[in-house]
């Protein structure tokens, strides 16, 4: 049986992997420390029978027994609302906690595939993205302790591809939804939807003309782990192309979940970028992937996750773990 070791485990999209990895045959290893991430989710996971958890900030030593196969690098706050509070495990997680594993894996001769971000564009002056653009970032910018984090992450993970010959991947994540989101993470989807079920104004920062170009959780799954075990070793753009305004997007909220609120307008954060939209043409050619699942069906299953949360869960406004963490 093979061993994957997935940081981030308790999150959004650490959970989804680790779930299909379960599924797909293989002993995992959920790691988290809780700063974002949710116990429920570890719950969830730990009803399989090959999973294994491990509590543990990846930014400090990692003591990991026995063999590893691959390690999934997924730690990371990765909305505004967290990184902003949170900045300096954000840097310490894309910096340190990259290292560590990127150590861990050459001492067990693992795959090691690393999570970066769209982000390393910032606002782009091309579009759609392509993977040969270098990115146009405000290094200290309130967003600079995540895309500098990022982009550091690959800068390092290249490094060790080639002076440690270490098998290395990096996908950049476009905006990815479904299930298992945070209702009060920042990100336009939850905000948006959690703004519908609480009958609360929908919120649209700056003049809603900007783009998001949003793919269904499974999806992106399936195109992680087509890029791990490929033999292509650089940056890869996995997201959808289909690209949306965030005015049209707030319509299309309002018509699933039926509701008839108000939307109002407030100012656009700084280096909030105006346009994203994958360039995917690498991922069909070397990967042989692309997104199928439809923006209406991937919306109705979210919608009905969160129709589940109990009323706490969606009044809840900030994360418990913030306050604890500052202090560090």
């Amino acid at each position: 049986m093979k061993k994957v070791l997935i940081t981030g485990a308790a999150g959004f999209l650490g959970s989804h992997l680790s779930e299909r990895f379960l599924k797909d045959g293989f002993h995992v290893f959920g790691m988290d420390n809780f700063i974002t991430g949710s116990k429920k989710n570890i719950e969830l996971l730990s009803s399989f029978e090959h999973f294994e958890f491990i509590k543990c900030d990846v930014s400090k030593h990692i003591d990991f027994k026995g063999d590893l196969d691959y390690i999934l690098h997924f730690a990371s706050p990765a909305s505004p609302i967290d990184y902003l509070k949170i900045p300096i495990q954000t840097l310490k997680v894309g910096s340190l906690g990259t290292h560590n594993l990127l150590g861990l894996a050459k001492a067990k001769k693992a795959v090691i595939l690393v999570a970066s971000t769209s982000e390393v564009y910032g606002d782009p002056l091309v579009h759609p993205q392509v993977e040969s653009y270098f990115g146009n970032v405000n290094p200290i910018g309130p967003r600079g302790v995540y895309d500098e984090a990022k982009r550091f992450q690959e800068a390092i993970t290249m490094a060790y591809h080639r002076f440690h010959n270490l098998n290395t991947k990096i996908v950049r994540i476009f905006n990815t939804y479904g299930p298992r989101m945070r209702l009060n993470d920042g990100r336009v989807l939850p905000a948006f939807i959690g703004q519908a079920l609480r009958g609360e104004d929908i919120t649209i920062f700056g003049d809603g003309k900007q783009t998001r170009s949003f793919c269904y959780v499974d999806d992106l799954v399936d195109g992680i782990v087509k890029l791990l075990f490929s033999n292509y070793n650089y940056p890869i753009n996995v997201g959808n192309p289909d690209e949306i305004t965030i005015n049209e997007f707030a319509q299309e909220i309002l018509t699933l979940t039926g509701t008839n609120q108000k939307i109002v307008y407030k100012p656009l954060p700084e280096n909030d970028p105006l346009k994203r939209r994958p360039d995917i043409s690498l991922a069909l050619k070397k990967l042989n992937w692309k997104p199928s699942v439809d923006r209406k069906v991937g919306l109705r299953k979210t919608y009905d996750y969160f129709c589940t949360l109990n009323r706490e869960e969606l009044f809840e406004k900030d994360h418990q773990s913030f306050e604890k963490f500052n202090k560090l």
